[in-house]
């Protein structure tokens, strides 16, 4: 019988080396589809691949220094961790070819499963970095769900808190962010 991810998770904290080679396999589509999602907002061409973003996002999670409660706490830091390629990776295509902005796009159609227009990932980046020093709960709901891949569930249980909860952070949440995304806002 394989042992749980939330034991490979701690044991692999501990030290032990076949842990993190065991949990690979296990978390591995998961992380897939999860890229596969952020990578579904983006430009026509983009040059990262699911498979390099999984890959990098897993190469931070296992140097990380992270004490990791369960599967659930697990999924939420690698959705973080491939937000954060994607804004670097966007930051740094930014540097190279100035003035290549894309376009702004609210949450709303971020959350229709990014049918119209590639995400300007910066710009979501920014407001949610806004939102987290307004509100930080919210933040973090509006991560766990829609950059995480969460259920609401998994989303209560990783904030500690209920689904109702979760559901009334998350209805504010896309208020506030359509508006900074709009343009309407400052917080």
């Amino acid at each position: 019988m394989r042992p749980s991810i939330t034991i490979l998770l701690q044991q692999a904290r501990q030290g032990r080396r076949e842990a993190a080679d065991e949990l690979m396999p296990m978390v591995y589509d998961q992380l897939r589809r999860l890229a596969e999602s952020y990578l579904s907002n983006e430009r026509p061409g983009h040059t990262l691949v699911a498979t390099a973003l999984v890959h990098e996002a897993y190469l931070r999670l296992a140097g990380a220094d992270v004490d990791w409660r369960d599967r659930v706490h697990f999924f939420a830091v690698a959705a973080k961790q491939m937000r954060y390629i994607l804004v670097d990776h966007a930051k740094s295509r930014g540097r190279i070819k100035r003035g290549s902005g894309g376009d702004q796009v609210s949450l709303d159609d971020v959350t229709l499963a990014y049918e119209e227009a590639p995400l300007d990932v910066i710009a979501v980046d920014e407001a949610l970095k806004r939102l987290a020093e307004f509100d930080a709960r919210k933040s973090e709901a509006v991560e766990l769900l829609y950059f995480g891949g969460l259920t609401y569930e998994e989303t209560a249980e990783a904030m500690g808190t209920s689904v109702a909860t979760v559901q009334r952070e998350l209805k504010i949440a896309k208020a506030w962010l359509h508006t900074q995304l709009k343009g309407g806002g400052k917080a």
